[in-house]
């Protein structure tokens, strides 16, 4: 059992992780290596399932992307093998298909993979879709030394928040909110990003939600934690 997750606001996060993406179209790799690459990311490719499965093994990404239609092994027998082995199970697998059908989404989930994004692909989204899943599955992403230091404390687990020794229960779109602003302190998150991390791509919401809910964490944190990029978006200062 994790301890509370605690982010720490006031110290960028070290290191951004290792992601293995898988497509036989070569301008497709490419697409999406250029993307995140131009992120921080370290990025290995694979043209079918079967390098997949190998150079999974090898490299060890912290999350794989994945085309479900491919030579020699497909993307949801890939999947399936790399969650019979032991040192891969745990790896989230996003698939990319051409098929926006039902069918292909549940049968992508049924073969162990944790999101999908429907081709052609959008790079900002995809980016969106990784950091939200690394969120999830890797919380601790600070040192013990970052934590002593601490200027605000998320503790993930009870949905609570503490600022200068006070601690704040908040409703969960605004801990979620603030939650993805301070994974990330500097970086500037436009609207769609937030949206479709936050929200979810399922709920219609407008972009008054969001400065609702911006407005509503200042009220609590204070204004000098979130700050406005005018005509982009928002991002958390550091401290």
């Amino acid at each position: 059992m994790l301890t509370p997750i605690q982010f720490i606001c006031n110290i960028m996060i070290k290191g951004l992780p290792k992601v293995l993406v898988v497509d036989d179209e070569q301008d497709i790799l490419e697409l999406i290596r250029h993307s995140l690459a131009k992120e921080g990311f370290e990025v290995h490719i694979a043209a079918n399932g079967a390098q997949a499965v190998e150079q999974a093994k090898k490299v060890k990404p912290e999350i794989i992307i994945m085309d479900v239609m491919m030579p020699v092994m497909d993307g949801m027998e890939a999947c399936r093998q790399l969650k019979e082995i032991p040192e891969t199970k745990n790896i989230p697998v996003i698939f990319l298909t051409a098929r926006s059908e039902e069918f292909a989404e549940l049968a992508g989930f049924e073969a162990g993979a944790d999101d999908y994004i429907s081709k052609p692909i959008r790079p900002r989204l995809l980016i969106s879709k990784i950091e939200s899943l690394l969120r999830r599955i890797n919380p601790e992403r600070t040192t013990e030394e970052e934590h002593e230091s601490a200027g605000i404390v998320i503790d993930r687990e009870k949905f609570v928040v503490v600022v200068n020794n006070k601690e704040l229960q908040l409703p969960k779109k605004e801990f979620e909110l603030l939650e993805l602003l301070a994974s990330r302190p500097g970086k500037v998150f436009n609207r769609e990003q937030i949206l479709t991390i936050v929200w979810g791509n399922e709920t219609i919401v407008g972009e008054r939600t969001i400065d609702v809910h911006i407005r509503k964490l200042r009220e609590k944190l204070g204004e000098s934690y979130i700050r406005t990029i005018k005509g982009v978006g928002y991002t958390f200062n550091r401290k």
